[in-house]
């Protein structure tokens, strides 16, 4: 098995960058999930509830992010001095602001209230405890570092769509940071701890899928096949601690290094059984 697609989303929601090379972090690959649309409240802004964000693409820049949209263009530099306190989810982050000038740049182009905010060197947020062993760190992810998720998979989803007469989906709709070339479906859900590059990642938690995944990465609209009514069929969590459909892992990196194309994955612990499911009729 290799490594056949690398991918991180600078701006929370927004669009993916594809990677021939990247950095690992503890806290994931470096520069993903690093800035992120909050309403004035603090309260996290994603694709649920702001479709439009699968329009912007962020690029990195010195001191902060370059943002397009809709043929528009935002260079945003962030004051460490001047900082917000954000919520993802359950956790609390103490993320740089961008200045007031910007936000209202971007209030335009969304027509609602947002502010910017950066997972800035002085940010924390740990996360995952119970799942990890210990708190991981995380920028502004949804819970965890790091995203797995495999082609076998992807083409046995496929299988399911086609056979409800509905078109196939790209591993984009999945948001994933490491795609691993795996002709075995759900191989995954027996990896305990997989090593890439001399790192050890462990798989720690399914992940639950939401309305994320019907949505065009592109254009945002709930468009073409819906995985969610695909993963309903196989892929229902029996488990309460996790509830809805589930498609690839949450990992935690144990260590720090650089991820090629092309690297080779070993699976070094593995699981005595599979994550429970409930197991549905196609009618």
């Amino acid at each position: 098995m290799h490594v056949t697609g690398l991918n991180i989303h600078p701006l929370k929601s927004g669009r993916a960058v594809p990677q021939t090379a990247v950095t690992v972090n503890l806290d994931g690959l470096a520069g993903d999930r690093r800035f992120m649309l909050v309403a004035p409240d603090g309260h996290f802004i994603t694709q649920r509830d702001l479709q439009a964000l699968a329009r912007v693409e962020a690029e990195h820049v010195d001191g902060g992010v370059h943002l397009r949209m809709n043929g528009e263009e935002l260079s945003v530099r962030f004051d460490p001095d001047d900082r917000l306190d954000v919520r993802v989810w359950s956790s609390d982050v103490n993320a740089a602001v961008a200045g007031g000038a910007a936000n209202d740049v971007l209030s335009g182009w969304f027509g609602r209230p947002v502010k910017l905010v950066h997972m800035d060197a002085e940010a924390e947020r740990f996360v995952g405890a119970e799942w990890a062993g210990a708190a991981a760190p995380v920028a502004f992810a949804d819970g965890f570092p790091i995203l797995v998720t495999t082609t076998g998979s992807l083409a046995d989803l496929n299988c399911t769509l086609a056979e409800k007469g509905q078109e196939p989906v790209g591993m984009e709709r999945f948001r994933t940071n490491i795609l691993i070339d795996c002709d075995e479906p759900w191989a995954e859900d027996l990896w305990e701890s997989i090593v890439i590059a001399g790192i050890a990642f462990d798989l720690v938690k399914p992940c639950a899928r939401c309305i994320m995944t019907t949505q065009d990465q592109t254009t945002g609209e709930r468009i073409g096949g819906n995985p969610i009514q695909g993963l309903s069929e196989k892929r229902m969590s029996a488990d309460r601690r996790v509830p809805g459909v589930l498609f690839g892992w949450n990992a935690v990196p144990r260590g720090e290094g650089i991820l090629r194309l092309g690297d080779a994955v070993e699976v070094v612990r593995r699981r005595d059984e599979r994550w429970p499911m409930k197991v549905r009729s196609a009618g």
